[in-house]
């Protein structure tokens, strides 16, 4: 049986050293041997590591509130569609959709929910999941760019589904979705890009491959006597640009991280002509870089310890980067995005639910130690020794305007402690 060390080692002899972020891509999305396509229980206390949605279902309701006012800023148009990048199992989609279904039901109406997984595992159990509403048609899982159009209340003719079945190696499959059958009356047109969109991703762009250059060149993986080794080459044009651009340069013995495909990623999920872009992740701005910080970001966590050796035991572990915000940011900005200033994820929280006291976490609780629990891991995504400072929002909005964009609820707590 091959092994994904295997696949490597087999790949580098056909091309000679690969460059890191292409190690990285094979690590984590090779289909059957990565991290995230292998049938494996990566998330949640049992798993390697937690995201926000693990927590508590708080998480997805709070943004549910968020969404929904996004949704009234943009005017509520009668479709918007809500675009997740890398949803895992689909936990918060499950927690947006339920809970706006009880107390947004116009947004709900509204709503079309696009997931976007590479992992043919983690999309089994987001079908799993997500039955009803895929069966309801407001939810659809999404593979390529080219069915980001996709939006209204039906779905993509057979031609257009064969046509992005190609796209193999993109993210995502919409395999077994339950799309209307072919020659649906009223169907709209296969473009939509006028259609209002809300981008969300959390703990997406960490996970996307990285270069990593040094004071040698940028880095290549190799084998020698069964081992991988580093070697190094001269870094291309768009990474000596990069380093230029945001005045990084690494000095002796220092590693530095260039998020090429983020930026693009970023790019491409930004076009459209009216709507947000939201993103939840631990990272860095250019200022903290420049200060000494967040050089050499790149680790590996495995049962809830990080490591920093990414070549032990390929496609048993993940390995992830800390996102550079300055950089995507200026992504965003080059497609008509308006940025706002990067907030804590407590900041965000915080003033998502001190409008109501938090009462899409405790409203279920019957019992007094049924309120404490849910205080504690509440407690666990806005405090500092939680999740609450080591994770970052960056919001941006286009076609809408600036009063609008800038009173989001999630926005107002982070504005208050900057006066």
């Amino acid at each position: 049986m091959s092994t994904l060390r295997h696949r490597i080692e087999q790949e580098i002899r056909e091309r000679g050293p690969i460059p890191f972020s292409r190690y990285m891509e094979l690590c984590l999305y090779e289909p059957e041997l990565g991290y995230y396509s292998r049938n494996a229980a990566q998330f949640g206390k049992a798993g390697d590591f937690y995201t926000s949605s693990d927590v508590h279902a708080v998480f997805g309701r709070l943004l549910a509130r968020q969404f929904e006012e996004m949704w009234r800023a943009l005017g509520s148009p009668d479709q918007i569609m809500l675009r997740e990048l890398g949803p895992g199992r689909g936990l918060f989609a499950q927690d947006v959709l339920d809970w706006s279904e009880k107390k947004f039901p116009d947004f709900f109406h509204a709503v079309r929910y696009v997931l976007e997984e590479r992992s043919p595992a983690l999309r089994q159990r987001i079908e799993t999941i997500l039955r009803r509403h895929i069966h309801g048609e407001k939810v659809r899982l999404s593979s390529s760019p080219a069915l980001d159009a996709w939006a209204g209340d039906v779905r993509l003719p057979a031609a257009e589904r064969r046509k992005n079945a190609a796209h193999g190696a993109s993210r995502g499959s919409a395999a077994n979705d339950g799309r209307a059958p072919e020659g649906r009356k009223n169907s709209p047109p296969a473009e939509h890009a006028n259609t209002p969109a809300i981008i969300f991703a959390n703990e997406f762009f960490d996970a996307l491959p990285v270069e990593i250059v040094s004071e040698h060149g940028s880095l290549r993986v190799a084998t020698y006597d069964g081992r991988f080794v580093e070697t190094w080459a001269p870094p291309s044009s768009e990474e000596l640009e990069f380093l230029d651009h945001y005045s990084i340069h690494p000095e002796s013995g220092e590693r530095v991280e260039v998020p090429l495909q983020s930026q693009a990623h970023m790019s491409t999920a930004v076009k459209l002509e009216q709507g947000f872009v939201v993103v939840i992740d631990y990272g860095y701005t250019r200022e903290e870089q420049l200060a000494g910080r967040h050089r050499g970001t790149l680790k590996t966590i495995r049962q809830h310890s990080i490591s920093t050796n990414p070549y032990e035991a390929p496609g048993e572990q993940d390995i992830t980067a800390d996102v550079n915000f300055t950089a995507l940011t200026a992504a965003a900005a080059k497609r008509g995005m308006q940025m706002q200033k990067l907030i804590t994820q407590s900041q965000f929280l915080l003033g998502i639910g001190e409008a109501n006291d938090f009462a899409d976490a405790f409203e279920e609780c019957r019992l007094p130690q049924e309120r404490a629990k849910v205080a504690l891991q509440l407690k666990h995504l806005v405090t500092p020794a939680g999740m609450g400072e080591s994770f970052h929002v960056l919001i941006g909005s286009k076609g809408i305007e600036k009063e609008k964009a800038w009173g989001l609820a999630g926005l107002t707590f982070g504005a208050k402690l900057r006066r």
